[in-house]
């Protein structure tokens, strides 16, 4: 007997042409049976499709789960909001240093730690990736992977001399790092090359161990900040977009393609590309350096908002929003496939910390990050179909290439023994966003008032139902996915 057949629901699948309808019969939270009219007899539950469409769960492979908040509380009202929005597998961004843990030391320690805060707390199943942030991290590289599972890493290029926010004086106490070390274009080098010994010493694996990239470069950074807010001729978002030019963006690539180069460190992710000038930096790189494994993300953020957006400071995110132009540029190279994936960069900022109390219209004083993940899928399908997106594209972006990428070898698909994770969504019935609708603990979204095309009305993690036509469903059945995860 099946455990359970979903009935009647058009099929979207991912690297194929075609939407069919079909049945998917699940068996111990995989796909076993995939069939036109698969006999109810067959199961001990039938859940009715009624011809919705069925993606493969979301690979949300951009959040920072903990990242203002306590994590024990994030990971529980973020991955609800996640839920909602058809996503089944949460990748979080973490590291030593402010914010997150508020702590520093080696990761032999400090990760355990996340990992048992994070147990049993998330609704969706989750990973993390890691940044390397004092010398002796990248000497546990190998024992992340070889004990945690931890196979995707970051660098954050900005905190050369920047905080998550502006400008930090003193970047070793911003990042809780020993006197003496920098975090530098040196240290980035010296990551890369703990990254490719990690490479040959798992060669297994070796796809799965990638390096993501916060490609702007801090020098740029400071300088325009200090111009724009001399000349105060710009506000809101405007000004932000200003004070991190895209160039910025476009002479890190470069710089981190370099390196990349010179390490051979070949799996690279060049993470939320905001502007022409960025990906036409990516592309560039690419023709030069042809031996490097570049992926190329975007953010729903960055496809759905511009500087004109009534959401101003609540919209502020590194890197910033960008003019229209940008975003219509990102679209064009979506859909030309020169863009690889789609994600949130979920960052709940709550309402009560987001703006500076004292001065609410200072764009520079307001904490960057928002999040987004409940609305990840309606966004790329609302939008993406005015654009003349396909769904099976759809599912690429947002299913199959980041699932691949980092590991998750059974999840990104709806495929005989993959994990049964399906999101059914309703490609024609619209509603307005609302910040009081989501299960996130934000209390606001720059999305809001926002008409979305498409919604999600059911979410299944590994065959059982998590979300219903707005309710989340039972207790956090959440796994923790050591990579590679699965066998398929």
């Amino acid at each position: 007997m099946l455990d359970l057949i979903i009935k009647n629901v058009r099929v979207v699948r991912p690297n194929k042409t075609s939407v069919d309808l079909l049945d998917l019969g699940i068996q111990n939270g995989k796909f076993v049976k995939i069939a036109p009219d698969i006999p109810a007899t067959e199961a001990k539950e039938v859940f009715e499709g009624r011809n919705l469409l069925a993606f493969p769960g979301l690979t949300d492979a951009h959040m920072h789960t903990g990242i203002y908040s306590p994590l024990e509380k994030d990971a529980i009202s973020e991955s609800r909001a996640a839920a909602m929005g058809g996503v089944t597998s949460s990748l979080n961004y973490m590291r030593t240093g402010q914010y997150y843990l508020n702590k520093t030391g080696p990761y032999a320690e400090f990760y355990p730690e996340v990992l048992a805060i994070s147990k049993g707390k998330f609704y969706v199943d989750y990973a993390y990736h890691l940044a390397p942030i004092m010398y002796s991290h990248i000497d546990e590289i190998e024992m992340l992977i070889e004990r945690h599972g931890v196979t995707s890493f970051k660098i954050f290029m900005f905190y050369g001399s920047h905080g998550l926010h502006g400008k930090s004086d003193s970047q070793n106490e911003f990042l809780m790092t020993p006197a003496g070390e920098r975090y530098d274009i040196a240290h980035f080098e010296f990551i890369m090359r703990g990254i490719r010994q990690a490479m040959e010493r798992f060669p297994e694996i070796s796809d799965t161990i990638s390096l993501s990239l916060h490609c702007e470069t801090a020098e740029i950074m400071r300088a325009y900040t200090t111009l724009v807010e001399r000349e105060g001729k710009l506000k809101g978002l405007r000004a932000y977009s200003a004070s991190r030019p895209p160039h910025s963006e476009g002479l890190a690539i470069f710089i981190a393609s370099y390196l990349a180069n010179e390490t051979d460190c070949v799996n690279i992710n060049l993470l939320h590309l905001t502007s022409r000038k960025a990906v036409d930096a990516a592309l560039l790189m690419e023709q030069a350096f042809p031996h490097i494994n570049f992926r190329r993300e975007v953010t729903i953020g960055h496809l759905m908002l511009d500087v004109d957006a009534p959401a101003a400071g609540y919209a502020k995110v590194n890197p910033p929003i960008r003019p229209r132009e940008d975003v219509e540029y990102l679209w064009e190279c979506l859909l030309d496939r020169k863009l690889d994936w789609v994600v949130s960069d979920h960052a709940c900022c709550s309402d009560e910390f987001k703006l500076d109390k004292k001065d609410p219209n200072n764009i520079f004083m307001a904490k960057s990050g928002f999040g987004g993940t409940e609305y990840l899928l309606s966004a790329l399908v609302s939008e993406g179909s005015k654009r003349g997106m396909s769904y099976n594209h759809m599912a690429e972006l947002v299913c199959w290439n980041p699932a691949k990428r980092f590991g998750l070898r059974t999840k990104g698909d709806i495929a005989l023994g993959y994990d049964a994770d399906v999101v059914l969504v309703n490609p024609h019935e619209s509603f307005v966003v609302r910040a009081a609708e989501s299960e996130s603990a934000q209390g606001y979204t720059p999305f809001e008032g926002m008409e979305l095309g498409a919604k999600v009305k059911q979410t299944f993690l590994r065959g059982h139902l998590v979300y219903d036509n707005g309710n989340i469903i039972g207790e956090p059945q959440g796994r923790y996915l050591a990579r590679p995860y699965g066998d398929a």
